[in-house]
């Protein structure tokens, strides 16, 4: 089985907006090249929102050099973008936005769930596009929760949804540049499942809700996650409490990074022209 490298912690949550409060699990700054290809994930809530007449979120901002997935467990967000797509995603439901050369997003609450209000919770996670990739050309792609899917494991142990990549034959609706699994576990308590991932792979599993025990000797609780050498093939999980938790595994890319707020690229000098190009109005407009 693969060893575990470390189990972190994540710090006070923070407002993205006025619509998230999240927790960072981890960053490129915090983690960089050991959780390659993966940048960054926050997770939003679980917040319960008042009914409201003006919907909560964040206002139109850039990206370059990456993708941003967005994945519903509560409530109901509302995208739009300079690339023109745009539309509603609600529990189960994923968006997979590649920001590329450059894109203008927003995100905001719908408008049903503002009038109505209720629960919200969500994940973004930030995956790095190659080199040779970061600037090609935007685009979205959205995974229905019809569409994405479920596998149940042996025993009733629980279901996997395969977001990316593959899982017991079944493959995940996602596009992605870089070979990676993008899993959304559920474990019942009491049970145990193992999992089987590439040697020389980056893994990570994310814990969301619930407590489990990680190949036989590691607590992880909610608001944790635990890294593994890539060395090895497997890990095992089991229950203490029912846990809802992400499967992170990808092929490195073996490259530099350098970031600054919505833009990551290889360089300081590709920073700088991210920066340019969005003064200068090239990352285009979002639609009236």
């Amino acid at each position: 089985m693969k060893k575990i490298s470390g189990v972190y912690s994540a710090p006070r949550p923070h407002w993205v907006g006025d619509g998230f409060p999240v927790r960072s699990m981890f960053s490129y700054d915090s983690h960089g090249a050991p959780m390659s290809p993966f940048l960054l994930l926050d997770h939003a809530g679980p917040a319960n929102f008042e009914p409201a007449n003006r919907p909560r979120g964040v206002g139109q901002h850039p990206h370059r050099g990456f993708e941003t997935v967005t994945i519903v467990y509560e409530g109901e967000v509302a995208h739009r973008d300079s690339t023109g797509a745009g539309g509603l995603i609600g529990p189960g439901d994923v968006q997979w936005m590649t920001a590329a050369s450059g894109i203008l997003h927003e995100e905001f609450h719908s408008q049903a769930f503002t009038e109505k209000g209720g629960a919200l919770e969500m994940v973004q996670l930030w995956v790095n596009l190659p080199a040779k990739d970061k600037m090609a050309n935007p685009g979205y792609q959205t995974l229905l929760d019809a569409d994405i899917p479920s596998v149940d494991l042996p025993e009733d142990a629980g279901r996997v949804r395969v977001i990316a990549g593959e899982y017991q034959g079944h493959k995940g609706p996602a596009r992605t540049f870089t070979p990676m699994d993008v899993l959304d576990v559920r474990l019942h308590q009491g049970s145990t499942a193992g999992f089987d991932t590439r040697d020389g792979y980056t893994v990570a599993l994310v814990v969301l809700h619930g407590t489990v025990m990680v190949n036989g000797d590691t607590v992880v609780r909610g608001g944790q996650f635990v890294l593994f050498h890539r060395d090895g093939q497997g890990i095992e999980v089991e229950a203490n409490s029912d846990a809802t938790m992400l499967l992170l595994s990808g092929e490195p890319i073996e490259e530099p990074i350098a970031g600054y707020g919505p833009f990551v690229m290889n360089s300081q000098v590709e920073i700088e022209q991210a920066i340019n190009d969005f003064r200068s109005g090239h990352f285009g407009e979002i639609p009236a």
